[in-house]
């Protein structure tokens, strides 16, 4: 398991470090911008698109399709949350936003995915999904209701 640093990383870098702790989002990220993902993610489009960007280069092609498998790649899965705890808290409203939006709320849309993430998920991923499910009054066993 890796560890995830304290500091917060520059906003314009949150693209580039989703193309450096999940390279298996280089072609989706690719086919989004008509470029390699290398180049891709050091364009201005890709921050102003970060909502975008990770809903249908993170979340739906990669996140998702790992939480539903009846055997996940526990490694992909470990550094996806690892990203998504890089970023969680980060102090731009945009960042947190995306991240919120279209990654820990998608959660919601099919039963069994906050549990299938929670064991991967770090502390502020987890105090961040626990409000959610505050805020959306969702109770899940073992999560949020003993």
């Amino acid at each position: 398991m890796s560890s995830v640093p304290d500091q917060e990383i520059p906003e314009d870098e949150v693209p580039p470090l989703l193309l450096r702790m999940i390279p298996e989002s280089a072609g989706f990220i690719a086919e989004k911008y008509h470029q390699p993902a290398e180049a891709a993610v050091l364009t201005q489009d890709a921050l102003l698109d970060l909502y975008e960007l990770l809903t249908e280069c993170f979340t739906a092609p990669v996140l998702m399709p790992q939480l539903k498998s009846a055997s996940p790649d526990t490694d992909l899965l470990e550094r996806c949350w690892d990203f998504v705890e890089h970023i969680v808290s980060h102090s731009s409203e945009l960042v947190r936003g995306a991240v919120y939006f279209e990654v820990l709320e998608q959660l919601l849309n099919a039963d069994g995915l906050v549990e299938a993430s929670w064991p991967y998920m770090k502390e502020r991923t987890r105090s961040r999904t626990l409000s959610m499910l505050d805020f959306y009054d969702v109770r899940l066993l073992g999560i949020n209701r003993r």
